[in-house]
């Protein structure tokens, strides 16, 4: 079983927008969208948990719950639509409250699909704000996952890298062979995902910068696979803006995915 963890509690503060980036609309759809049909149109996907701030609850629903129900069939432009959001509606799970920050917001997550899910299942934690999700990036996560406790794309680092001891002179140079840019999504085994975020409370888990860092702790085995560098998140109002060409420059019936 594969359950998709959508993360979408965060604030956007960084945006110096409003409205939290994940709910800002582009061409009529709010940002969370494109990240959450894909998940659910995807053949992969058994289930979606979706961490969000209560006040939005209605806010994600009211974007699906008119649609019709369709059954198991190919349909184009605005059927097309409603049988994506009717695929969310069989797959949505629940939802999870955010925490006091990223970590702790996939630890409520984790403890809510607990309650449904047995401990082999594998949690696909993604965030609202990278909404460039593609089917093939799913798949890899699932499919390098497979024999391994978790998976995570990476991507190689093109630049030289130094460090820094003080942030104003370079100390030393690092092998860029070596080292690599972790992105969303990532892929764990629940049961030893959960454990090993619970062995960081109450306070460790408050200064985890990245997902997989639970698990690199806790020594579990995690595969990297190939990232993809069109699956960026929207944090500035430049990536908003990068993200609003995609979606005007796409055709109407791919909206941008």
């Amino acid at each position: 079983m594969n359950i998709a963890l959508l993360l979408s509690g965060g604030t956007g503060v960084r945006l110096g927008s409003n409205v939290p980036k994940q709910y800002i609309e582009i061409s009529g759809c709010p940002v969370f969208s494109w990240c959450l049909e894909a998940l659910a149109e995807h053949e992969d996907i058994d289930g979606i948990q979706i961490v969000a701030d209560s006040s939005w609850h209605g806010t994600i629903k009211a974007w699906w719950e008119n649609s019709a129900v369709k059954g198991e069939q190919e349909f184009s432009g605005k059927e097309q639509e409603l049988y994506k959001k009717e695929q969310i509606r069989r797959k949505f799970r629940g939802f999870s409250a955010p925490g006091e920050n990223r970590q702790m917001s996939i630890l409520h997550g984790l403890l809510d699909i607990q309650s449904y899910a047995p401990e082999d299942t594998y949690i696909f934690i993604h965030d609202a704000a990278r909404p460039c999700l593609s089917a093939k990036q799913i798949a890899d996560c699932i499919r390098g996952a497979a024999g391994h406790d978790g998976a995570m794309p990476v991507l190689p680092m093109k630049d030289t890298v130094y460090s820094s001891l003080d942030g104003k002179t370079i100390a030393g140079l690092l092998d860029r062979s070596t080292i690599y840019a972790g992105q969303a999504p990532e892929v764990f085994l629940l049961g030893k995902y959960l454990k090993a975020n619970q062995a960081l409370l109450p306070e460790k888990i408050l200064e985890i910068n990245g997902s997989a860092e639970p698990a690199v702790m806790a020594g579990m085995d995690v595969a990297m696979i190939p990232g993809d560098e069109g699956n960026f998140k929207i944090t500035t109002k430049a990536d908003l803006e990068r993200f609003t060409q995609i979606v005007v420059q796409a055709s109407p019936d791919e909206k941008g995915r």
